[in-house]
């Protein structure tokens, strides 16, 4: 084992004692170690137990450490300590800005133990209410969970969607210059608003292919290198794959195409097709014998049959939202008042209503309002109503799935509010069988309202629990449980490959941004964008309804 892998080990083993809180002498000796056997000009494979010894700060205790990491390639103290460590805060220790010490207030005080818990939490401002933690702190730690995330060649569409934007406006820019009568589009995974992008297309048509090959060195917002004949690579800043295609315009409609749907679809449509060129995508569509499916659709389920019958569902969109339910507020863990979110809402957003749903009592580590406070807060909401009138403050309350499937609050406390978002938040280690049970047991609670972020899934850094969708979906269809798609980029669940399943069922669906601050009401956006591939209209969500109509169907619900 060469000295940087003996160093690292030691590394790892001071961090962790320090983590569990051993002996402050022996962390201090093993953190110097780790230092001293880095720098060392000799390696420590070759020498013996007793020439190790006789280095400067290296003691017996050391020494033999070193030995029988280097004939076994493992340290029985270290493996002692590994086995009472959850794997994500050792993965947390790697974190620059966070040491040993502030790990254990994550881990034993907000009772977080993944990276992406952490990063949840800090896009939630969680982590300022712990001990010694600040804004600052919360920033950097956030910045560096995305620079690992991103180091693994997969992106949230949120990330990179400013950054695909801003290059399409700068190429659009570039090519009115060179070429004014270019065509320029986008196509694969971003076009179809995918929630993980792995990489972007580019397309451009032109009547001069070999002048802009030529000229593409001009272009400067991206080193572009040539991969293949009029095919090049670029890779931003941020590690994003940007592929680029020049084809001459005659051809572009029908390379856009092909760049844009999943392969099913595309050769769905190709069958159908004989000619090459065409003025639009609708034209290739039209000789198809279809009516055009929307880039949100095309991924190879049942677009086809129903484009053939022109049965394609009128796809929900950002203006059809007349209010957004499940927010947070001071009151728990969010940034703004309930006030602040109100109006923001009410003037900025031009929204009917907002659904206030703070953390329940379980939510300790999230300021969770007890019952003395629900009061303390519905009494405000209804000062507030009385002010912001005619704009209205539901009162409502992400509510704690308990290990047991039931809701954190009596009857009593629970048929006080206008509606209830039931939710689990741990634990979240669950089999199937575990997970499907707890959430229909909740399902069947007549206070529940909507089923919030049904698998508890973080993208890119945590798997939901595992759940039988469909005995789920069933279970909101016979007990009339909305389902919510949560409109955190990081959660966008429920996925929208089983919107389609909760609609034939008769499930209505709920477009909520889970909002901790007024900015969170901006990702409604990207809970639309799920929506419309799922195949959701604006009358099967139920944040589209007026404040009429969703005044009735609260107090339908509560009767």
């Amino acid at each position: 084992m060469d000295n940087k892998t003996i160093a690292k080990t030691f590394k790892l083993l001071s961090q962790l004692m320090e983590l569990h809180e051993e002996n402050s002498f022996k962390i201090k000796s093993i953190a110097n170690a780790s230092f001293k056997l880095d720098k060392l000009p000799f390696a420590l494979s070759d020498k013996t137990i007793e020439e190790i010894e006789k280095i400067d700060g290296i003691g017996k205790s050391i020494s033999a450490k070193i030995v029988e990491l280097n004939a076994t390639s493992q340290m029985k103290e270290l493996e002692d300590l590994l086995a009472l460590t959850p794997p994500g805060i050792v993965e947390m220790l790697g974190i620059k800005g966070i040491g040993p010490k502030k790990i254990a207030i994550i881990w034993h005080d907000l009772k977080i133990d993944t990276v992406g818990e952490l990063y949840y939490a800090c896009n939630e401002n969680r982590l300022i209410e712990a001990k010694g933690f600040g804004l600052k702190t919360q920033e950097e730690i956030r910045k560096v969970i995305e620079f690992k995330m991103a180091a693994n060649g997969r992106f949230l569409y949120a990330h990179v969607a400013p950054l695909v934007n801003n290059l399409f406006s700068r190429l659009s820019v570039w090519l009115n210059a060179v070429d004014r009568n270019a065509l320029l589009g986008i196509g694969d995974q971003f076009r179809r608003c995918c929630e993980i992008i792995d990489e972007v297309p580019f397309i451009i048509g032109t009547e001069n292919v070999l002048e802009l090959n030529g000229n593409l060195a001009g272009f400067n917002a991206l080193v572009f290198e040539q991969v293949a004949t009029n095919h090049f690579l670029a890779t931003s800043e941020t590690g994003l794959k940007i592929k680029l295609k020049l084809v001459h315009k005659a051809d572009f409609y029908l390379t856009w195409f092909k760049e844009t749907g999943n392969e099913d679809h595309v050769n769905e449509v190709l069958k159908r097709i004989s000619n090459t060129s065409f003025v639009s995508e609708e034209a290739i569509y039209a000789e198809a014998g279809l009516v055009y499916v929307e880039p949100e659709l095309r991924e190879g389920l049942n677009e086809i049959e129903l484009a053939s019958t022109n049965s394609l569902p009128t796809l929900i969109t950002l203006s059809d939202l007349k209010g957004s339910l499940h927010n947070h507020s001071t009151w728990s863990d969010g940034v703004n008042t309930l006030e602040e979110m109100a109006v923001f809402c009410k003037d900025t957003l031009k929204l009917q209503y907002l659904g206030i749903c703070d953390h329940s009592k379980s939510a300790f580590y999230a300021k969770g309002l007890d019952e003395q406070r629900v009061y303390g807060q519905h009494q405000e909401i209804d000062s507030l109503n009385k002010k912001l009138t005619p704009f209205k403050i539901f009162k409502g309350i992400e509510s704690d799935i308990l290990n047991n499937g039931a809701l954190d609050y009596s009857e009593e406390v629970l048929k006080t509010f206008d509606f209830v978002v039931a939710s689990i938040h741990s634990p979240l280690r669950m089999d199937e069988e575990k997970a499907t049970a707890r959430l229909i047991k909740a399902i069947e609670n007549p206070y529940t309202t909507i089923l919030g972020h049904p698998t508890g899934r973080l993208l890119l850094s945590r798997a939901g629990y595992p759940i039988d969708y469909k005995k789920v979906i069933d279970a909101c269809a016979a007990n009339g449980v909305v389902i919510e798609i949560n409109a955190n980029p990081l959660r966008l669940d429920l996925d929208w490959r089983w919107h389609r399943y909760a609609l034939e069922k008769g499930v209505m669906l709920s477009i909520n941004p889970d909002a901790h601050r007024t900015e969170g009401f901006y990702d409604m956006h990207f809970g639309v964008l799920a929506a419309r591939k799922g195949g959701l209209t604006a009358d099967k969500n139920l944040n589209s309804f007026t404040l009429k109509e969703i005044t009735a169907y609260f107090e339908g619900r509560r009767k």
